[in-house]
């Protein structure tokens, strides 16, 4: 098999590698190196392909997916504090207004309540 052949990965592998491929060029990256960083993510959670043979299989794991994401954040550090306080408030503003919607306004207990308090 030629170094580079992916016969050898799951369905899910390849369809991981091709949404974390698409995650880095939406960012900026180019595609070869988009597609190199998401293979490499993919080998690091799982292991590689697919091995045959009892007992050859090998534990997942997310840390890779994990520490991708934490790095994320760096992009809001580098916005100035003023864009950062009017995100913070408009976020809070459309909280405040969703939860508005959500809870109608405070009516009567109802006479289960009542029972329920006066134990």
């Amino acid at each position: 098999m030629p170094r580079g052949d992916k016969s050898a990965y799951t369905g899910k592998q390849k369809r991981k590698a091709e949404h974390i491929e698409e995650g880095y060029e939406k960012r900026g990256v180019k595609k070869e190196e988009a597609e190199r960083r998401a293979w490499a993510t993919v080998n690091k959670e799982s292991g590689g392909g697919k091995k045959s043979g009892s007992g050859r299989g090998r534990k997942t794991t997310n840390v890779a997916s994990k520490r991708g994401g934490k790095l994320g954040g760096k992009a809001s550090a580098a916005r100035s504090a003023a864009d950062r306080s009017r995100a913070a408030k408009k976020g809070a503003a459309t909280r405040k207004r969703n939860a508005a919607k959500r809870s109608p306004a405070k009516s009567k207990p109802s006479p289960a309540r009542k029972a329920a308090g006066k134990r």
